[in-house]
């Protein structure tokens, strides 16, 4: 993937750790200027030494993109760092507590759609904004194999991440003869610390690993960089003919 977004700036929001971070650095690697934005200070700013010590280029950018004035900060830093913003991945989410749709809390479904729906909208309002500006560029958003079926004891997350695609598909179809194409990537069960760190705590962790396993064809977690190669890919010119599409990368579980 090297050099094939070389001098392009990159903003990549949920940048401190997980999958953020991994497309943070796949970006560094392909030759982009990578704006790396999170809530986590600390997660950002390893993740922008990381890029740095591998010869790349980046800046940290604190950001809630639930908030949009926060959002709109965010995008005009990339812009003052880097004089254009070309490529943008919207990965910021969070999962929020499990319950049943009866059971779920209106805090709980607040906290989940508006990251993780709303606050990617905002993104797209003013990353396009820029892009109109810049003459083009390409957005992915992180959607999940959970937006694509239902899952049960996540009505927030599964809602959010289903909205998403329409947005992703909305957007992509307003803004494509601009020059600017949208897509998204819809990630299965990833190997992130985060995820790490919720199923150790659990009782029957063991168990619950054996049985995500079990449904996934391929027999595996995936790994965040799978997911990171994906993005860069949808944002390079090798994708220039791909708008609008909703990439599962999910070891084929919406395939059954």
């Amino acid at each position: 993937m090297a050099n094939l977004i070389d001098g392009k700036t990159a903003l990549v929001t949920g940048g401190g750790s997980g999958i953020g971070r991994s497309a943070a650095i796949a970006f560094g690697a392909a030759g982009a200027n990578v704006v790396v934005a999170d809530v986590d200070e600390a997660g950002g700013k390893e993740t922008v030494s990381l890029i740095e010590a591998a010869s790349g280029a980046a800046t940290f950018v604190t950001a809630d993109v639930s908030k949009a004035g926060e959002v709109e900060s965010m995008v005009d830093a990339a812009v003052a760092a880097y004089g254009s913003l070309d490529c943008a991945f919207n990965n910021a989410g969070v999962q929020g507590a499990l319950s049943q749709t009866a059971e779920c809390t209106e805090e709980n479904w607040d906290l989940i759609t508006g990251i993780n729906l709303k606050g990617v909208w905002l993104c797209m309002k003013y990353e396009i904004a820029q892009m109109l500006k810049n003459g083009g560029g390409a957005i992915v958003n992180n959607s999940s194999n959970f937006g694509l079926v239902g899952s049960i004891g996540m009505p927030a997350y599964s809602a959010a991440k289903h909205g998403l695609i329409g947005l992703t598909k909305t957007a992509a179809l307003e803004y494509a003869r601009s020059g600017i194409r949208v897509n998204a990537v819809c990630p299965g069960p990833v190997q992130t610390p985060l995820v790490d760190k919720i199923l150790s705590a659990q009782p029957d962790a063991d168990d619950i690993i054996d049985s995500i396993i079990d449904r996934e064809p391929i027999g595996r977690f995936g790994q965040p960089e799978e997911i990171a190669t994906a993005v860069v890919w949808l944002c390079s010119p090798e994708a220039s003919f791909v708008v609008g599409a909703i990439l599962p990368v999910d070891g084929g579980f919406v395939a059954m």
